[in-house]
């Protein structure tokens, strides 16, 4: 994709490009969608729905009732389809404007960058629905003028001091999964616009056993993190559902959450010390202590900093021994008021699994949608026999009912001994279990939804999904109005087709839940299909806060949401959060623009 190439630079002739180092993993990534390029949803010749590629156990196989559901729930067609850019056209790229002094000073550190376009391209945005919409339809009207590979934190320091000398303004990219506009360019910063790629940044410096802990660079990906402990026995045990993709250094930065939180914890309980790159200089502790009591914990001015202070360059965080046992397992439940009175019930007893997650009626039909074609008659036969027992033995209204699925690590026994607590709980709120093979279709399930968006941008259908955390006594009021005023917004917008407006309870605390919200609608028949998805959002962020729910559990704030920051943390709160940037960054280097 990349050649060296060379362009006169006054008197001299120099490489427009160094070699992008990361040239072979960006051409295994789509330009315009999620995730790899060789997995996503299809019609085949046969009109049936199916998932490409060898990566995920739902590869290669026919999903033969997903099709009917499209059709059912969007009013979609085969024979309406959208048509989009198959590859991107340099000549609408803006051009990228870079300072000659400092490429020379850039060019004296060795360190890796490129113009190239596609390069810049692909680190101008992360996964918002209107990003990927500009990219099959358009172009951004500002975009990174180069892109940098620092591959040590001395590299970064460099980076940082030639921004400050040259007043230029650094955008630091991880593994670009940002759902929050955090990786957009302001379309009125003048200044040359770096994109920080951490990619390079990848090695685990250190593994400490005695102490269970390890320091790694920020810019490993989650899964190449937890593949590389593993060869020494150990895991983070941190798993969001973007983990193949997105980076430590991100997740620090937006504070993330991930499935198997229950048992390991969220990054906050993860980290041990950070190493933070800012125009001031560096900011880390002087040791490496479970806890310190020294005045507010400067960790927490840097996780969930998005961006607007420093780079991350190098983390510690906890570990542990990898599980000697894993079960999947699954409830379902004859409501998702029984199934939400179990899941406090699990919480207030502090008996969570490692992860326990309960969908709703609406999100359990679409993960049954995309149950593959069974091989076997008898299988078949079990499967018909298992919904009778359900639904006609037990009771239960299909289109009622909702279900938990479930994972449980450790050691066997105590696995065993904890997973017959769950069940008895479950079986008081009239639980019965599903099932081991559910369990585990739900949970990797969590890795393919996300190349849904792509196939329903092809027929007309956008969709987006955002999350928030709420006491335990709003949880049934929040998701019954959230999903309630988006059918409704749906309608005085002028969608013409009804909705689909789903949630499901990921992350349980003592205190309440993470809720997970998809919506997703038709828009045939809308000009502008984007302002009505972004008005109908911003009414369903409204409605969240207005039961009591928080903006944002673990995607961040970014540039998306940041008009409610005040009255989320306050007016003192968010005067706090400037001093700190004012303070750190006074010239505003670090100018993504997210937060405040």
């Amino acid at each position: 994709m990349l050649f060296l190439q060379f362009l006169g630079f006054g008197f001299f002739d120099f490489p427009k490009y160094i070699l992008n180092p990361n040239a072979s993993e960006q051409e295994l990534l789509k330009w315009n969608g999620w995730g790899y390029n060789d997995s996503k949803f299809i019609f085949n010749k046969k009109g049936q729905a199916e998932f490409t590629g060898k990566r995920y156990r739902l590869g290669g196989m026919v999903l033969p009732t997903f099709k009917e559901w499209i059709e059912k729930t969007f009013g979609a067609s085969l024979e309406h389809k959208t048509t989009s850019r198959a590859s991107l056209n340099v000549n609408d790229v803006p051009p990228s404007i870079v300072n000659e002094e400092f490429l020379q000073d850039l060019r004296a550190t060795k360190i890796s960058y490129s113009q190239d376009a596609e390069d810049r391209v692909f680190r101008a945005h992360g996964h918002c629905l209107h990003e990927i919409f500009v990219l099959r339809e358009g172009m951004f009207k500002r975009i990174p003028d180069i892109v940098v590979w620092p591959v040590c934190h001395e590299d970064v320091v460099k980076i940082v001091e030639l921004a400050c000398k040259h007043n230029l303004c650094i955008i630091p990219f991880g593994g670009g999964t940002s759902v929050s506009s955090a990786l957009e360019c302001p379309e009125e910063e003048k200044r040359t616009i770096v994109s920080l790629d951490t990619s390079q940044m990848n090695r685990i410096l250190w593994i400490d056993e005695k102490n269970l802990t390890a320091c790694v660079e920020a810019g490993i990906v989650g899964q190449d993190l937890e593949k590389q402990l593993a060869e020494s026995g150990f895991c983070t045990g941190h798993e969001p559902d973007s983990m193949e993709f997105s980076s430590l250094g991100g997740w620090v930065a937006t504070r993330a959450s991930g499935m198997k939180k229950n048992i390991y914890g969220n990054i906050e309980d993860l980290v041990i010390h950070i190493k933070m790159v800012t125009p001031r200089g560096i900011v880390e502790k002087n040791c490496q202590v479970p806890r310190m009591s020294t005045g507010p914990d400067i960790h927490h001015f840097i996780m969930g900093s998005e961006g607007t202070l420093g780079v991350v360059t190098e983390v510690t965080i906890k570990i542990r021994p990898v599980p000697e046992y894993q079960k999947y397992g699954s409830v379902v439940f004859p409501n998702f008021e029984r199934g939400v009175a179990c899941l406090r019930e699990v919480a207030k007893q502090r008996c969570a699994p490692a992860s326990i997650r309960l969908v709703d009626n609406a999100q359990f039909q679409f993960g049954h949608a995309l149950k593959p074609q069974v091989a076997s008659i008898f299988t078949s036969f079990l499967d018909g026999l298992k919904k009778f027992y359900i639904t006609k033995f037990k009771g239960f209204d299909p289109n009622i009912l909702c279900v938990a699925t479930l994972l449980f690590e450790g050691d066997r026994e105590k696995v065993l001994q904890h997973e017959k607590q769950v069940y008895d709980i479950a079986t008081k709120f009239g639980g019965l279990a599903a099932g081991e093979d559910n369990g585990q279709r739900g949970y990797m399930l969590t890795f393919v939804i996300a190349y849904i968006r792509d196939l329903g941008l092809d027929y007309y259908v956008i969709g987006e999904s955002f999350e928030t955390s709420v006491p335990w006594d709003r949880v049934l009021d929040l998701c019954r109005n959230v999903k309630e005023r988006i059918v409704r917004e749906c309608k005085e917008k002028g969608v013409q087709f009804a909705p689909l407006s789903t949630c499901r309870v990921t992350q349980t605390y003592d205190a309440g839940a993470c809720v997970y919200f998809y919506f997703a609608f038709n828009y045939r028949g809308i000009s502008d299909p984007i302002h009505v998805y972004e008005q109908i959002e911003r009414a369903a962020r409204e409605e969240i806060l207005a039961n009591g729910g928080s903006l944002s559990h673990h995607h961040g704030v970014g540039k998306l949401r940041k008009r409610w920051m005040k009255e989320s943390i306050s007016d003192v709160g968010l005067g706090m959060l400037r001093s700190v940037k004012e303070y750190v960054d006074p010239n505003n280097i670090f100018g993504n623009k997210n937060l405040l």
